[in-house]
């Protein structure tokens, strides 16, 4: 049995069963992570979320914040975005399934001695305290009242974590560390602007993973989010998102012992990665 954590999918169907093929994964006995943002951008959403639905217990995902934007849109919360491939999900037959099946899904998985968020933590939170507020936001969105979150879940505010923050604030703060943070402050005040590279980052903010004194540094965390980046390999951290719905690759890692397995991908996006 292996598992196998592979980066941001964004509807590419195509490119994710000729890199399962690749791999020889065996749907019986392995096991996938997914780090987030399995749908949008890529013309295949449905297919992606039908044949991960189909997995059952043997994928496990992350949300990420093409995937929160997918219900949003869907609730009628907010309206598509210009470069959303998100029609033909709308308007499939078994949308309420899938759909459904996605709002279910994790804000934050950790197993095996890996975490896995779709973007980032604030320096502050351990693996154990980011768990138990991912669970808070999952609780929110698995709920009846799913719809009034999904409503007052977006906003830049507050950008910063404190223990006694409450109701939708403190929800708030837990999805956008967990599905759009990339830089922060030492003190963990979040950026929400950058989306490129290291090389033009605004001064005084790191990217999240390098703050000094993170609490969450002791647990590898697998992430995605930042195409820009690129993949990264570190003992700490392992970025997946290669930037597949950009003409780059899809890659998977095994985390058994790390080896990296990757197939090319077609430019199939426009507008900018986010």
């Amino acid at each position: 049995m292996a598992t196998y954590a592979i980066g941001d999918i964004q509807g590419c169907y195509d490119e994710m069963r000729r890199l399962l093929d690749s791999i020889g994964f065996d749907p019986v006995q392995d096991r996938l992570w997914l780090v987030g943002d399995l749908v949008n951008r890529g013309p295949q959403s449905p297919e992606v979320l039908r044949y991960l639905r189909g997995l059952g217990e043997r994928a496990i995902s992350v949300l990420g914040n093409h995937d929160l934007h997918l219900l949003v849109v869907a609730a009628g919360v907010r309206k598509p975005h210009r470069g959303d491939t998100l029609d033909a999900l709308l308007a499939a037959p078994d949308r309420d399934e899938l759909l459904d099946w996605l709002r279910r899904q994790r804000l934050m998985h950790a197993d095996a001695g890996y975490a896995m968020v779709h973007a980032g933590l604030l320096p502050q939170w351990s693996i154990t305290q980011a768990l138990a507020l991912a669970r808070e936001v999952e609780a929110a969105l698995q709920g009846p009242d799913y719809g009034e979150f999904l409503n007052c879940m977006y906003g830049n505010t507050p950008a910063q974590w404190r223990d006694d923050l409450a109701g939708y604030d403190r929800l708030r703060v837990v999805v956008n560390a967990m599905t759009r943070l990339r830089l922060c402050t030492s003190a963990g005040v979040m950026d929400f602007t950058h989306k490129t590279g290291l090389a033009d980052a605004p001064a005084g903010y790191l990217p999240w993973f390098d703050v000094p004194g993170r609490a969450s540094s002791d647990t590898p965390v697998l992430f995605g989010h930042w195409a820009a980046l690129g993949l990264t390999l570190r003992a700490d951290v392992l970025g997946l998102d290669s930037g597949c719905v950009w003409g780059r690759r899809l890659t998977a890692v095994r985390l058994e012992d790390r080896r990296v397995f990757q197939c090319g991908c077609e430019n199939i996006s426009a507008g900018d990665p986010q």
